[in-house]
């Protein structure tokens, strides 16, 4: 069941951050996989600032803002 919820969770914190970021999303599996790996980074950064998250909506947030910052990190290396 935690991997159903990762999954979905994933989708969702993806399409946000490219609604945010570009505009509009890139596919369900790059949604997938950019919100798995931006929850991951957001949730290390926000540890080395000392910051923490409690319940759904936090990681959500979290979740959301390493994913945006994980597409910023994408376009600035894809243009050099």
């Amino acid at each position: 069941m935690w991997l159903l919820w990762t999954i979905l969770i994933g989708i969702l914190v993806g399409w946000l951050a490219g609604l945010i970021v570009k505009g509009r999303g890139m596919g369900v599996l790059v949604d997938l996989i950019v919100g798995i790996l931006g929850s991951l980074l957001g949730h290390f950064v926000f540890g080395l600032l000392g910051l923490a998250s409690y319940g759904l909506i936090g990681s959500l947030v979290i979740s959301v803002v390493g994913a945006v910052l994980l597409l910023l990190l994408i376009r600035v290396i894809k243009r050099a």
